[in-house]
């Protein structure tokens, strides 16, 4: 008789818990009435097209600048990539309330330089946001695909004949489906399940109407509503899978070497971007620095904030392990890791609702802060999931086996040889799963203890009342920390693409 992997129990149980927060909605929610009627329909519809936009604003935007990364040879190539890639880091509802602050009549532009500026606001407010804030996910994914390409098929083109535009058109962009394709896929599950921008520019969405209902106390409102947002989160996960090119073998990637003009106007054509995204939120913060001051922040905000991502990065580390463990030994692993996933396409303000119902059927969960650790594990523990499993598939069976050979039982390897040779992973997805929970805004709304203030929730409860001066701190610190989050991520490229080159290195010996 075969024997279950130890890891397996616990996986199985972390697996059932993941998936309990839909569970719990389809108990609470109740079917209204009035199903059909022109709000629910509004909300739809304002919910899809701001996903449609962000999606073609992201793909109009991401595109493009992944050609410039991966082909053109710029000075200073990783300095531009790095600055295109940073929006990435920063969440979405800073850049909409600076924007909304800066803007319109009385705005900080009119204070400043003295001119006005059409008020950002509704559809087309929250669009622009949303495509700035989610164009580098389809950067990244398409300039994989594209650094994975062999430019043999373009040269050959060129020398028939086809010009250069007509090459990427043709040739290239079609074979890169896949990389757009996971790109728009991360920015329609980031528009779907964002919060905080559709709430700043005042455009009523599935995510903004939760949030009113419970406020409301109408939970059984606010799940149902939670479950047609999760039904047009399964939809989008649906299409991007019938999405497929097939796969080639990696090769010479194109270069392209512009003069010294055309860099220039390359760059000149991608700085708006940037401009927007990155320089007018550190410009109105700093502004506010300097003008109001700390505005009375008490650093205690950012010791919260600091104390339960702590608390999460290493709760999600410990039940993560077993998860990731069990991924390794067999389907029924991989089956159990994908059920854990599904909270991290839970939007923050469906798992907040689902928990502040378990909170109030369980009162010793209800208004403490474990309540809200928990949702930080479950929104994130993917992350961590990831990282530990891909360090675990590179440690060397051999000398697991080796441990056990001489003596040490599956404990023991496991503590003296598999945990060390991953801790690196371990590292990787605990400091993840923090940078996320300092972000996280909507869940942190809902189930945060009376009291117990954010940076996130601080800059909210600042944007509610129309102190802005007060959000200067908060703002730039969680900047910082999202920078931080950037820099993690650009390393883990670099050691990736040395990894390649040792590759290449060897085999090629």
């Amino acid at each position: 008789m075969t024997r279950l992997p130890r890891s397996y129990p616990a996986a199985l149980l972390i697996a059932i818990i993941a998936v309990m927060p839909v569970g719990v909605l389809l108990i609470l929610a109740q079917l209204p009435d009035d199903l059909f009627d022109t709000r629910h329909l509004s909300l739809l519809l304002n919910t899809v097209w701001l996903t449609v936009l962000t999606v073609l604003g992201a793909i109009l935007l991401g595109v493009p600048l992944a050609l410039l990364t991966a082909y053109v040879r710029l000075p200073l190539e990783k300095f531009w990539l790095v600055l295109l890639a940073a929006p990435l880091a920063l969440p979405s509802y800073l850049g909409a309330f600076t924007l909304f602050a800066a803007c319109g009549p009385g705005g900080e532009i009119e204070t400043v330089l003295g001119f006005a500026t059409p008020a950002v606001e509704g559809l087309t407010g929250a669009s622009l946001i949303m495509a700035l804030y989610t164009y580098p996910f389809v950067l990244m994914t398409t300039r994989s695909a594209l650094l994975n390409q062999d430019a043999s098929l373009v040269n050959a083109a060129r020398t028939l004949g086809l010009n250069l535009p007509a090459c990427l058109w043709r040739i290239v962009l079609p074979r890169c489906l896949n990389g757009i394709a996971a790109g728009a896929l991360l920015a329609a599950l980031y528009a779907l399940s964002d919060f905080g921008t559709p709430a700043i520019m005042n455009l009523d969405t599935f995510t903004r109407m939760i949030y009113v209902e419970y406020n409301a106390f109408g939970l059984s409102q606010a799940a149902f509503l939670s479950l047609q947002l999760l039904t047009l989160v399964a939809l989008v996960l649906y299409l991007e899978s019938r999405i497929r090119v097939t796969s080639e073998r990696p090769g010479h990637c194109l270069c392209l070497w512009p003069q010294p003009w055309q860099a220039a106007l390359m760059l000149a054509a991608a700085a708006p971007v940037s401009l927007i995204a990155l320089a007018l939120p550190l410009s109105v913060f700093g502004l506010w620095l300097v003008r109001d001051g700390g505005g009375g922040f008490d650093m205690n905000y950012a010791w919260n904030s600091i104390y339960a991502s702590l608390l999460a990065a290493a709760a999600a580390v410990l039940v993560a392990l077993p998860v990731a463990l069990a991924a390794l030994s067999g389907r029924a692993g991989r089956l159990m890791e994908r059920a854990t996933y599904l909270g991290f396409g839970i939007p923050g303000i469906v798992m907040g609702t689902a928990l502040v119902y378990i909170g109030l059927k369980l009162a010793c969960l209800y208004q403490t802060l474990a309540l809200l650790v928990i949702a930080y594990i479950m929104r994130f523990l993917p992350l961590a999931v990831g990282s530990i499993r891909s360090a675990a598939e590179s440690v060397d069976g051999s000398l697991v086996n080796a441990a056990r050979v001489l003596g040490a039982g599956p404990g023991e390897a496991f503590r003296r040889v598999t945990l060390p040779l991953t801790r690196r992973g371990i590292v990787a997805g605990a400091a993840l799963v923090f940078l996320e929970a300092m972000r996280e805004l909507p869940a942190t709304l809902l189930l945060a203890p009376t009291g117990f203030e954010t940076l996130a929730t601080y800059l909210w409860r600042v944007y509610e009342a129309g102190y802005f001066g007060r959000a200067a701190i908060p703002g730039l610190l969680l900047i910082l920390m999202s920078a931080l989050g950037l820099t993690a991520m650009l390393l883990g490229e670099r050691r990736a693409q040395f990894g390649i080159f040792e590759d290449n290195r060897a085999s090629s010996s």
